[in-house]
């Protein structure tokens, strides 16, 4: 199992860059960037590709509304060019309020838009010659322009393309055909009644070629005789996703903590959410929810946290290490993986 972080990606990019390089001495395999609706991840990746040496960077996510195909190879290739072989490229749909919010697009096919981008990636890393007419024509019918490859040699002919998904269409579409998966509020010990009959039912499609699927989850992360009370700190994070990302009725985030079997506290915490409530909409978080997404207690709890993660498929685990000495937790759980 590797060991990743997620970049801080509100605060001063330059200083979570700093940090991330001084965890990366501390063992850390990768880190994952978001985007959201902030700064863009690109730039910071390739910021982050000059300040270290050895670990994976990766997007997390860029979604397929915003970009074209072609410029999501495009990125993908730049990147793994200057960092040297290092890339990971995340991809998903995102949400419609991003997408018609924030980048003034239709939310339309969303699994079908992430499957071609997915396709058109691959063969372009590949240099094909790209002819493709479906939810983007290569090149646009009626117009000047012609198939094209892309111009300069990719360091790696395949970068692995990892998705962000959770409804079980989705969840089997990636299991069908990407090299990694990126849940979101993730529970191992309720992962296999939420989503394993899409995973078995993708893995069954899936081409041996591309190996077994990846998979990218974890939580906060604490050790200590006290460190059980830093769990609370994901309410917020919960509460955001659950309450609001999304309308009554179209919440992914939501729909997985009924799935869960936080029904009634799911409706709650909307509820709240959406009614300007945070800090109510926070404390309506199942005391169990925030702990089994999290890694926090003393050393044995953690160990058992590790197993259940790893026992659930977990391939990466992805932590926020909380405490004044966060590249001693990452050496920590580095040595115990």
């Amino acid at each position: 199992m590797e060991l990743s972080v997620p970049l801080d990606y509100a605060g001063d990019p330059r200083q979570a860059a700093d940090d991330v390089a001084a965890l990366e001495a501390a063992g850390l395999d990768a880190v994952w960037v978001a985007e959201a609706y902030g700064f863009d991840s690109p730039t910071i990746m390739g910021y982050l590709a000059a300040r270290t040496t050895r670990m994976k960077i990766g997007a997390a996510i860029l979604n397929v509304y915003s970009r074209t195909p072609a410029l999501i190879a495009q990125t993908a290739a730049g990147l793994d060019a200057i960092s040297g072989g290092r890339a990971l490229i995340g991809l998903g749909a995102s949400g419609p309020q991003v997408v018609e919010g924030w980048h003034g697009k239709a939310y339309d096919k969303p699994l079908g838009r992430t499957r071609e981008t997915v396709e058109l990636t691959r063969r372009i890393l590949r240099r094909e010659i790209i002819d493709h007419h479906g939810i983007t024509d290569m090149p646009r019918p009626g117009g000047l322009g012609k198939p094209l490859k892309i111009l300069t040699k990719p360091v790696r002919p395949e970068v692995p393309l990892y998705v962000a998904s959770l409804g079980p269409a989705n969840v089997r579409m990636t299991a069908e055909i990407a090299d990694g998966w990126l849940p979101t509020l993730y529970i191992p010990e309720k992962a296999g009644q939420v989503w394993g009959t899409a995973l078995a039912e993708g893995t069954a499609r899936r081409d041996p070629d591309l190996g077994p699927l990846e998979t990218v989850a974890g939580g906060i992360l604490a050790i200590g005789d006290d460190a059980a009370a830093v769990r609370d700190l994901a309410r917020p994070r919960i509460a955001l996703y659950v309450g609001g990302m999304g309308a009554r009725g179209k919440n992914f985030y939501n729909d997985l903590a009924v799935a869960y079997g936080y029904e009634k506290e799911a409706r709650q915490i909307q509820e709240l959410y959406l009614a300007g409530k945070k800090r109510e909409a926070e404390a309506a978080v199942p005391e169990e929810f925030c702990e089994l997404m999290s890694l926090c207690g003393p050393e044995g709890y953690v160990r058992d946290r590790l197993a259940a993660f790893r026992e659930a498929g977990v391939t990466m685990l992805n932590v926020i290490p909380v405490g004044p000495e966060p590249a001693r937790l990452v050496e920590t759980v580095k040595n115990w993986l």
